[in-house]
């Protein structure tokens, strides 16, 4: 199975979870009297739509090179997790305003029975989380990344819903809006991730220099190569689950044209075989007694 199929099939984890997660939250903060669940259900049903996001990128990235975009579409992805980070700002908005609204209208206590399914969506999430996370580093998905954040984003907010709601049931009367602090303190948290998210992604689209472990493996791999003498400049830019490399390699000077170029033509090869997230690769020859 490739990247690509890896990346896709945890996304279609990720939509059926948070769907399940986004109704089974939903009813319980209706009906037990949980702002904060209702505040869960909120970010759950956003991260449904980013995952569906998240889904359509992966899907469009996947799509070969052609004569338009000759490096493959793979920045796509970033571009999505700039969206994915749109939906989670919106969904820290709107759980910050009602939170504020919800602490100064009183109302009842919280259903001490939410306790267990709050326990129950802590659980589940972080799970997810731990599967689509490893799932982004072995495909080295910058959007799958943003969305196993949504997951460990989800077990903070519903870990703050549980304090909050055990604030209350605990003290009792007069601590009614422990539970909508719970949610506002949440909505700072979906913020703080949002930048996490976000910067690695804008670092993409920059070609921001931040592959110095892979230029050093693809510096021992090209030094094992027949007729490679040594490596020089190695530049990477990250596109997709993909790293397009320039890499200058140094051959002896007095060899033919003819023979430089098989030895890139071996270099190449050899680099893809070993390193298969590398895409596309370009090879200048150096002498080395010039």
């Amino acid at each position: 199975m490739t990247n690509e199929q890896k990346a896709i099939r945890t996304t279609y984890f990720s939509i059926i979870g948070n769907l399940a997660l986004a109704i089974a939250k939903g009813f319980a903060g209706f009906f037990g009297n949980s702002y904060a669940l209702i505040a869960d259900a909120i970010e759950s049903t956003t991260d449904i739509f980013s995952s569906i996001l998240v889904l359509f990128g992966l899907k469009y990235a996947n799509r070969p090179p052609d004569k338009n975009h000759p490096y493959g579409h793979g920045r796509i992805e970033p571009l999505i997790t700039f969206l994915v980070v749109v939906f989670l700002i919106t969904s820290a908005v709107i759980i910050a305003h009602e939170s504020i609204q919800n602490i100064g209208t009183p109302h009842e206590l919280p259903k001490a029975w939410t306790l267990v399914v709050l326990g129950i969506i802590i659980i589940w999430k972080e799970i997810s989380y731990q599967i689509v996370i490893k799932k982004s580093k072995e495909t080295h998905s910058s959007s799958l990344k943003a969305d196993a954040w949504h997951h460990r984003s989800d077990a903070i907010t519903s870990i703050s819903a549980f304090i909050g709601i055990s604030i209350a049931l605990y003290f009792g009367k007069g601590f009614e809006s422990a539970d909508d602090w719970a949610a506002l303190f949440a909505s700072g948290f979906i913020l703080y991730n949002s930048y996490l998210i976000f910067r690695p992604a804008l670092g993409e689209i920059m070609d921001e220099h931040v592959y110095d472990d892979l230029i050093a493996e693809i510096r021992i791999v090209a030094i094992t190569v027949n007729g490679v003498v040594d490596t020089e400049k190695c530049f990477i830019r990250k596109a997709g689950m993909k790293y397009h490399v320039d890499l200058h390699a140094t051959v002896d000077g007095n060899l033919t044209v003819k023979q430089g170029h098989e030895i890139a033509h071996h270099l190449k090869d050899t680099l893809q075989q070993d390193l298969p997230q590398l895409g596309q690769i370009l090879i200048h020859i150096e002498p080395n007694n010039i």
